[in-house]
């Protein structure tokens, strides 16, 4: 019998579980309909255009800007487990939202193994804080914010809400410059995480994987949240959601908890911007 190296997992049951491609059968067919969407949004879409927010090269937002002005922003992290996918793959609700009123921001940021997750970590967090200071000056006049991630996506976006030095040197609370967020199919404890193959080019060790866990945050004061996943998930990922929903209630958060059924960790993003599904009808309740 193989020893368990986290609960009741062994290395290969525990790397299953967090393998989220294990519940599908071709997350390829998935990559790409992302890339596809992402193609059309760009060249159909009035006013696309990137938008620098930091030094490196990869800190660039894909900006599409809503045709009225005044409504909401939107601003998307992707996944890819901190070393795949990109800002050109993850513009798939740009279109929906747009006709609604609502401008797209999709923020690109550095992966592993080039940069750290501390770094990718504070990477996102500018950003986000960028976007938030200048939302009102960008096409379509953004007066609100809202955020949202999937997989790592959702994990840096709720580190981004956790950081108090950078909110604190902005002069803001998070739930003052942020209308909410929408977290999609998360990790919020990293420390299962670098127990598996993922780490292989993260290189996190126990302190490293505490400091960069949501869930070992304290999680009071946060915006309005969403806290979404596909019923068609591993076990590890529908408890990392359950755990962490239940922590930021007993800190006294709004949390609306969401299992979607028939959606998996790769189809759930399509509903961000359709109001005729659970998760979109919910999102536009924050953005419209």
């Amino acid at each position: 019998m193989a020893a368990a190296v986290f609960r009741s997992y062994d290395q290969h049951e525990l790397d299953i579980q967090y393998s989220p491609s294990s519940c599908v059968d071709d997350v390829d067919s998935y990559l790409r309909e992302y890339a596809r969407l992402s193609a059309r949004a760009r060249t159909e879409i009035d006013g696309f255009v990137e938008i620098r927010y930091g030094d490196t090269p990869e800190q660039v937002v894909d900006y599409f800007p809503a045709g009225t002005s005044g409504g909401s922003l939107l601003v998307f992290v992707h996944g890819g487990y901190w070393q795949e996918l990109s800002r050109r793959e993850s513009a798939f609700m740009a279109a929906d939202l747009t006709e609604r009123g609502v401008s797209v921001a999709v923020l690109g940021y550095g992966l592993a193994p080039r940069y750290t997750v501390p770094e990718i970590v504070t990477m996102v967090s500018e950003g986000v804080r960028w976007l938030c200071r200048n939302a009102a000056g960008l096409p379509g006049s953004p007066r609100r914010v809202v955020l949202s991630g999937s997989s790592a996506g959702a994990h840096l976006t709720a580190m981004s809400l956790l950081d108090e030095a950078g909110w604190h040197r902005d002069g803001r609370r998070p739930a003052e410059a942020v209308s909410g967020a929408v977290l999609l199919s998360g990790v919020y404890d990293l420390d299962p995480v670098r127990r598996t193959y993922v780490n292989a080019p993260l290189g996190l060790d126990a302190d490293t994987a505490l400091a960069c866990s949501p869930q070992r945050r304290p999680l009071a004061g946060l915006p309005p949240l969403v806290v979404a996943r596909g019923d068609n998930e591993t076990a590890e990922f529908a408890r990392q959601h359950a755990e962490f929903v239940a922590a930021v209630r007993r800190a006294g958060g709004s949390v609306n908890d969401l299992v979607v059924r028939g959606r998996n960790h790769f189809d759930l993003v399509f509903d961000l911007g359709a109001p005729g599904t659970s998760l979109g009808a919910v999102v536009a309740c924050l953005v419209e």
